[in-house]
C-alpha cells in the first residue's frame, strides 16, 4: 500500500473527534438561512439551466482530472518528484498544468474525479477548493466533480465538500438527483448532451454522463478498505437509463437504441483487476497485490452496467499510477492517471490527464446526426504536453458489418 493510503488509514481514527466537531459547527452554521447560502442556491439554479451541447463541428471533448490531491497552494509541496523539483514544486504546478490543458485542449467540460483536495493537509477546506478548482472557474467551461476518498478529511464533513461544490461558479455538479428521496452518498447525477443546434437532434440527448459518488471507506466493520457504489445508486442508474432510453427511442428522429454512456467515478470496480499488458492499452504500475485498489467486495454495479447497455465507457482515479484502458464485456474500464503534485507518483514518471472526444456521423443529408465514435488519449505535463496511446474505445456498429473494431489508433494530438 502506497505513503498516500496508508497515511490516510493511520490518521482516520485520530480525526474522528476533530471530523465530528467540524461536522457540528458546519450543521449549525448550514442551519442558519444567510444571504451567502441563498447565493449559492441561486447560482446553482442558474448553473443547472445551462445546456450541454455537440459543438458546430459535431464533437464533444471531455478533459478529466484525477486526483489534484490540493492543499495549501505554494505552501503545498509536491511528492515523489525529481530531487530537482523538490525546492520549488507545489500545489501551484498543479494549477499551471490544468491551466496548460485547457488552452491546449479547450474541452466542452471538465470532469474531476474525486481526491479534489487532500482534506487533511488542508487547513481550511473551502479555500482549497477554490483554490483547486479556480482554473476551471476562470476558462468559464462547464465543469462538474464526484468525491473521492480524502476530499472530506478536512474542516467540512462529506456532504458539506459537496454543498460547497454544487454552489460554486460554472459547475454543473449536483448534490443528488432531486427525484429521488433516499440515495446512498452526495454527488449522484447525470448529464444530457444534445445534438448539434440547428439539426434533428438538437432536443435530444445523444450523449449521456454518469457521475456517481463512490464513497471512502467500508463503513461495515467486517469488511476492511475501501467503499463501493450501494444498491441504492445502482437502482437510480438503471431507472435513469431506462428513462433515456425511452426518450431516445421514441420521436423525433426514431432511434433503435440507447444513446451511448460515459460513467465518472472515484474508486475503480473490482474488474478493473481482468487486464494485464495483454489486453490493455496504457500501463499498470501500481505495486500493491494485483495493481488495482477496489473495494474487497463486489457490489455488482458493473454488471449492471452491462444489463443497462448503454454505458461504453467508465473513468476513475484513485490509482495514480494507473492510466490503462482495457475492454471488459464492450464497455472500456479507463484510468486517468495521477494529475495532481500533492499526490503520491513515481519521480520521473509524467503526471497526466485523459481526454475524451465523441464525434458525431453525418447524415445522408449532410447535416449532423448521432455519435458515430468515442475516443481518447492522455497529454503529459511535459514541455511538449506530449500525447499518448490515443484509441478508439467505441464506435458505432462495432457488432455490425459497418463498425470498426475499437482499438489503437495512430497519436497526432
Amino acid at each position: 500500500m502506497n505513503l498516500s493510503k496508508r497515511f490516510v488509514f493511520d490518521t482516520k481514527r485520530k480525526m474522528g473527534l476533530k471530523n465530528f466537531m467540524t461536522f457540528v459547527v458546519v450543521s449549525w452554521f448550514c442551519s442558519i438561512p444567510t444571504t451567502c447560502v441563498l447565493a449559492a442556491k441561486q447560482k446553482q439554479n442558474q448553473n443547472q439551466n445551462q445546456k450541454l451541447r455537440f459543438d458546430e463541428n459535431g464533437e464533444f471533448k471531455i478533459l478529466q482530472v484525477a486526483d489534484m490531491h490540493f492543499a495549501n497552494g505554494k505552501n503545498t509541496l509536491c511528492l515523489d518528484v525529481l530531487p530537482s523539483q523538490n525546492a520549488s514544486c507545489t500545489d501551484l504546478n498543479t494549477t499551471a498544468f490544468i491551466h496548460r490543458m485547457i488552452l491546449a485542449e479547450k474541452p466542452n467540460l471538465i470532469v474531476f474525479t474525486g481526491d479534489n483536495i487532500f482534506g487533511a493537509d488542508s487547513s481550511d477546506s473551502a479555500k482549497s477548493m477554490d483554490a483547486a478548482f479556480a482554473p476551471a472557474i476562470a476558462s468559464n467551461i462547464p465543469w462538474v466533480a464526484v468525491l473521492g476518498n480524502h476530499d472530506q478529511e478536512g474542516s467540512l464533513s462529506r456532504e458539506g465538500v459537496m454543498k460547497y461544490i454544487v454552489g460554486m461558479k460554472n459547475t454543473l455538479a449536483k448534490l443528488n438527483p432531486p427525484e429521488v428521496h433516499i440515495i446512498d452518498g452526495f454527488g449522484n447525477y447525470n448529464l444530457e448532451v444534445g445534438g448539434v443546434q440547428g439539426t434533428a437532434f438538437v432536443n435530444k440527448s445523444v450523449l449521456n454522463l454518469y457521475f456517481l459518488d463512490s464513497g471512502d471507506y467500508s463503513k461495515v466493520p467486517a469488511i476492511s478498505g475501501y467503499d463501493w457504489i450501494k444498491p441504492s445508486q445502482q437502482l437510480w442508474f438503471e431507472r435513469t437509463s431506462a428513462k433515456l432510453r425511452k426518450a431516445y427511442i421514441k420521436g423525433p428522429v426514431p432511434q433503435k437504441e440507447s444513446a451511448p454512456g460515459l460513467a465518472y467515478f472515484h474508486i475503480p470496480l473490482p474488474e478493473y483487476a481482468s487486464f494485464d499488458s495483454s489486453n490493455f492499452t496504457g500501463v499498470k504500475l501500481e505495486p500493491d497485490g494485483n495493481g488495482i485498489s477496489s473495494a474487497s467486495v463486489n457490489s455488482g454495479f458493473f454488471t449492471t452496467l452491462v444489463e443497462a447497455g448503454d454505458v461504453k465507457a467508465v473513468f476513475v482515479g484513485h490509482d495514480h499510477l494507473n492510466d490503462f484502458c482495457g475492454n471488459l464485456l464492450d464497455i472500456q474500464l479507463c484510468y486517468a492517471g495521477g494529475f495532481g503534485y500533492h499526490a503520491y507518483g513515481k519521480a520521473g514518471w509524467s503526471r497526466r490527464a485523459r481526454v475524451v472526444v465523441a464525434s458525431l456521423e453525418k447524415t445522408d443529408k449532410g447535416s449532423w446526426g448521432d455519435v458515430k465514435s468515442i475516443k481518447s488519449w492522455k497529454r503529459l505535463d511535459d514541455q511538449h504536453l506530449t500525447g499518448i496511446d490515443g484509441e478508439v474505445l467505441w464506435s458505432k456498429g462495432f457488432h455490425g458489418s459497418d463498425g470498426a473494431k475499437p482499438g489503437r489508433e495512430e497519436q497526432n494530438h
